[in-house]
């Protein structure tokens, strides 16, 4: 594996039962007017620092976690059981619901040691459907929800088609060998061209660093217990991203989902030219910008509602 390493931020660790879960923090600026906290949720097949704190030569701002900081947020992510520095030791394949369980240790966590009231959520991809899970297990924890990548019932979705196939080795066994190649084909299944090489690069050693496997339990649930989640439960503000090209969600079920969500604090944004992993996308700085609109905008001051 590789040698990259982090710098600038804080390590902390907290305890979900016997299990040790690593998070890792960069403070805002003290310069500016401190706007919230931030609590961003990995994928699948990543930890969490090398995609929310990666860093590339010449790529401004490749570290979300750095951006979102300088413009007055604490940022934190968490690394899940079964990835980065997370404890991997139980015989589990580490699901969507335990990725829940994990966000409810850490946020509990956040807040305890913050004095924050409640966190601004960001999930991508199966860390969406965690963040979403949670939020619905968790509502006072949460102000608001960005839920990028995100799928419902997988109905339409050709990534979770072809994934499918191989379900049976999925269920087999509770981790999945993952090498440079892997990498590159999360940006070449479905439109290749909107990630550079050196992100990519840089992206693959930063994950490789800190794993060679990764757990199968997502994968499971998406190719074959969807929907896991329920809009009617989600009642925060909430902002669903999704690429132009990312094939993990239909834009109609995404936009079924979107119909059904309480809250009428909630927008929904197409990113021209992205795909799967937006922050590591040519268009990374319109993702930074819809999530930097949506955690600043006021809260409404009139809802209709009579007093």
């Amino acid at each position: 594996m590789g040698g990259v390493t982090w710098s600038g931020g804080v390590e902390h660790w907290t305890q979900k039962g016997d299990i040790r879960l690593f998070l890792w923090e960069k403070k805002a600026n003290p310069a500016v007017p401190f706007a919230g906290t931030i609590l961003f949720v990995h994928g699948s097949s990543m930890a969490s620092q090398p995609t929310f704190d990666l860093h590339v030569p010449g790529r401004p701002y490749s570290s979300a976690m750095e951006w979102f900081r300088d413009r007055g947020f604490d940022t934190w992510t968490m690394d899940n059981e079964g990835y980065g520095r997370s404890d991997k030791h139980r015989a589990i394949n580490s699901d969507i619901s335990n990725g829940a369980d994990d966000l409810a240790a850490g946020s509990a966590y956040i807040l305890q040691k913050t004095g924050a009231r409640s966190l601004l959520l960001y999930g991508i991809s199966s860390g969406a459907l965690k963040a979403a899970l949670f939020a619905e297990r968790h509502p006072e924890r949460v102000a608001k929800i960005a839920l990028d990548a995100y799928v419902w019932t997988g109905e339409g979705s050709h990534t979770l088609e072809q994934r499918r196939k191989k379900l049976p080795e999925f269920l087999a066994k509770n981790r999945r060998p993952i090498d440079r190649a892997f990498v590159h084909s999360i940006f070449e299944r479905d439109h290749p061209g909107t990630a550079d090489d050196a992100t990519i690069n840089a992206f693959a050693d930063a994950i490789l660093t800190l794993d060679d496997s990764m757990p199968t339990g997502t994968y499971v649930d998406m190719c074959s217990r969807l929907p896991l989640t329920d809009p009617r439960k989600l009642l925060a503000p909430t902002l669903i991203l999704r690429g132009e090209w990312d094939g993990i969600a239909s834009l109609d079920d995404l936009l079924a989902y979107y119909r059904l969500l309480p809250n009428m604090n909630k927008q929904f944004s197409v990113m021209r030219g992205i795909s799967h992993a937006s922050f590591q996308q040519k268009n990374y700085m319109m993702v930074y910008h819809l999530l930097h609109s949506f955690y600043t905008m006021p809260d409404p001051i009139y809802t209709g509602e009579h007093a």
